[in-house]
C-alpha cells in the first residue's frame, strides 16, 4: 500500500505564496505519475497539476504560469509551489499518485484559503 501526506495548507491574502508537500511512503516501487487535485466546496475535484516520473509536467489552464509543479523520485515527494494566489484558489488541495497498474491514489487534503 502506498500512504500520500500533504503539507503546507494555510491562509494567505491574494498574491500571496504558499508551498504545498506531499510525502509518499510504503510501497512506492512503480509511482510514475504525482500531482495535485483541488476541489472547492461545491465544485467537483478538479486537476490542477502532474509530473512524470521523466519529469515532464502537466498543468490547468487556470494556474499555468502561477504554480510550479516538482518532484524528487528518490524522495517520493511532489511539491507545488503556488504564487500569485487568487480567492478562486481556494480549495481542498489533494495529492495524487499513480501507478500503471494501479487506482489512482489520494492523500487526506490539506485545505488553503485565499482572502481578497
Amino acid at each position: 500500500q502506498v500512504q500520500l501526506v500533504e503539507s503546507g495548507g494555510g491562509l494567505v491574502q491574494a498574491g500571496g505564496s504558499l508551498r504545498l508537500s506531499c510525502a509518499a511512503s510504503g510501497n512506492t516501487f512503480g509511482i510514475n505519475i504525482m500531482g495535485w487535485y483541488r476541489q472547492a466546496p461545491g465544485n467537483q475535484r478538479e486537476f490542477v497539476a502532474t509530473v512524470n516520473d521523466d519529469g515532464s509536467t502537466n498543468y490547468a489552464d487556470s494556474v499555468k504560469g502561477r504554480f510550479t509543479i516538482s518532484r524528487n523520485n528518490a524522495k517520493s515527494t511532489v511539491s507545488l509551489q503556488m504564487d500569485s494566489l487568487k480567492p478562486e484558489d481556494t480549495a481542498v488541495y489533494y495529492c495524487y499518485a499513480k501507478k500503471s497498474w494501479t487506482a489512482s491514489l489520494w492523500g487526506q487534503g490539506t485545505q488553503v484559503t485565499v482572502s481578497a
